[in-house]
């Protein structure tokens, strides 16, 4: 019996072979190459990117450089779509089902999915303009306020499709957020950055001293071989902030190379500190200083 099923099948699987079967299979195969080869190319281009980025003296990506990585990942997520939906209908057709024949129950089978599929439409539009309006791309700092959720998602770019933005956080946890569901994104690295720090210092003190000592920090800050090449010019003392009957807070402020605030701010602070300290000027307890983003005009 076993011999009987054997002969009747060997023939069987050879003719499908011969007709359509070694298309599929050519055409399945076909595909994953093509997608291995679409992901070697990118991997290739953006490996490139990093490799001028880091051979080069700038200390930051360029904008151009940013948005060519996230191009190069939202180009190959759309071409690798498109070949797998094309090559899904032609295995189809070769398997028997008429494609003519599907577009009427397709119609149907995709207004009542429309419902459904909102969200992912609204996602792939929101993340056609994301990457043509150049918001942020690979590498930017950024804050992103998410439709439902109290807390911003904060981190780097990883990686942004038409589909959705990875992060990843200060933790190392890795954030995925739909384009969609973007509600603002606060770019912390766009163009140049500045940072603000007050100092809180007691009603009481010499503010003429104080402002002598803060100016002397700034012009020795920006003469500094490491500190220099973050700060985009000299900082600056703004004057008192703010006034109460105990504190009043003098602001200083520095523009940066985009993402260096949070470093320049650390050591002006520092800075800072010491000088105070060594006048005998202690500064009074206050709550975390601030970074401001600005782009350039």
């Amino acid at each position: 019996m076993s011999g009987v099923l054997a002969i009747d099948t060997a023939p069987t699987i050879t003719a499908w072979l011969r007709s359509s079967g070694l298309e599929i299979v050519l055409l399945v195969v076909g595909a994953v190459l093509f997608g291995r080869f679409a992901a070697f190319l990118r991997d290739r281009v953006t490996t490139r990117i990093d490799a001028g980025f880091r051979s080069s003296d700038a200390l930051v990506r360029t904008e151009a450089a940013k948005h060519r990585h996230a191009l190069a990942q939202v180009i190959t997520w759309v071409v690798l779509t498109i070949v797998y939906v094309l090559v899904g209908m032609e295995v189809l057709r070769r398997l028997g089902f008429a494609v003519t024949g599907l577009v009427a129950p397709a119609a149907v089978l995709g207004a009542a999915l429309g419902f459904g599929a909102q969200r992912i439409v609204q996602d792939i539009l929101a993340g056609f303009f994301i990457i043509t309006e150049r918001q942020y791309g690979f590498g930017d700092v950024v804050q992103i306020a998410v439709l439902g959720s109290p807390d911003p998602a904060e981190g780097t770019v990883e990686d942004v499709t038409l589909r959705i933005t990875t992060l990843r956080n200060s933790d190392g946890e890795v954030i995925t957020v739909p384009n969609g569901q973007i509600v603002k994104v606060t770019n912390l690295s766009k163009d140049w950055a500045r940072a603000a720090i007050d100092v809180p210092v007691s009603a009481k003190a010499d503010i003429n001293k104080i402002n002598e000592i803060l100016h002397e920090v700034c012009a020795k800050a920006f003469q500094d071989r490491r500190l220099k090449p973050l700060l985009l010019d000299e900082p600056s003392v703004m004057g008192v902030e703010d006034l109460s009957l105990d504190v009043m807070n003098i602001r200083l402020v520095a523009r940066t190379l985009p993402g260096k605030q949070f470093d320049v701010r650390r050591e002006l602070r520092a800075r800072v500190a010491a000088a105070l300290r060594r006048e005998g000027i202690s500064e009074t307890p206050q709550s975390d200083q601030a970074a401001h983003v600005g782009e350039t005009s």
